[in-house]
């Protein structure tokens, strides 16, 4: 089992840049940023706080009401808090993505982010350390509502762009093709690895601890 964490976590870890890597590609297209990023945008213009620091306390918050409306966390939540910020603020620095001039390469943009997104969730996912805390929020308002996951999903991200776009985050074409298309994508990523969501079992932080620490000393 320990032997399987050097697969894992750099998994993980990979899963997370891959997000972030998509975040600034769609934000360098310049036509509209996904739904959170238009929120962590909005906080980061009005604070002048980088974006990534802004999605690392975003994050942290949200990790700390979803624990306490009950959900468990994981290695990979806590990864999520922290690392996807960092990735953010460290992509933009080096300035490896170009930002668009024109609206045809920012639709190419768009979807090449989306697609990246795609297959981070994938490698994130594939993992197997739990959800980030985002969408352990909308597991959180699904099991106190009962409403139906996607109507959590939904209503929070019109939430945060509403929040976002009134604190000055871009909101345009390419947020509401990001919000109506990103699930396709994963989708389709999903079906051409032939990978099953359903399948993988999620540790916790108190699974990872007992497998890493506690069965050392009693193999």
């Amino acid at each position: 089992m320990r032997k399987s964490y050097f697969f894992r976590i750099p998994m993980l870890i990979w899963g997370l840049f891959l997000y972030s890597l998509g975040a600034v590609v769609i934000i360098n297209a310049q036509i509209g940023y996904a739904p959170w990023d238009v929120f962590h945008a909005g906080f980061s213009k009005v604070t002048g706080a980088s974006i990534g620091t802004v999605c690392i306390v975003t994050g942290i918050t949200v990790g700390v009401l979803v624990f306490l409306l009950g959900e468990k966390l994981g290695l990979g939540t806590i990864a999520n808090m922290v690392l996807i910020g960092s990735f953010l603020d460290m992509i933009i620095a080096l300035r490896i993505v170009p930002i668009t001039v024109s609206l045809l390469m920012s639709i190419i943009m768009l979807t090449i982010g989306l697609i990246i997104m795609a297959l981070a969730t994938y490698f994130y996912i594939n993992a197997g350390f739990g959800a980030g805390p985002r969408d352990s929020l909308m597991v959180a308002l699904t099991r106190m509502t009962h409403l139906p996951i996607g109507v959590c999903r939904g209503g929070i991200e019109v939430l945060v762009v509403f929040i976002g776009w009134r604190l000055g985050g871009m909101v345009g074409i390419g947020t509401l093709i990001s919000a109506m298309t990103i699930g396709l994508w994963i989708q389709t990523v999903f079906r051409l690895f032939r990978f099953d969501a359903t399948k993988i079992k999620h540790e916790t932080l108190n699974d990872t601890y007992r497998n890493i620490f506690v069965r050392k000393y009693t193999d």
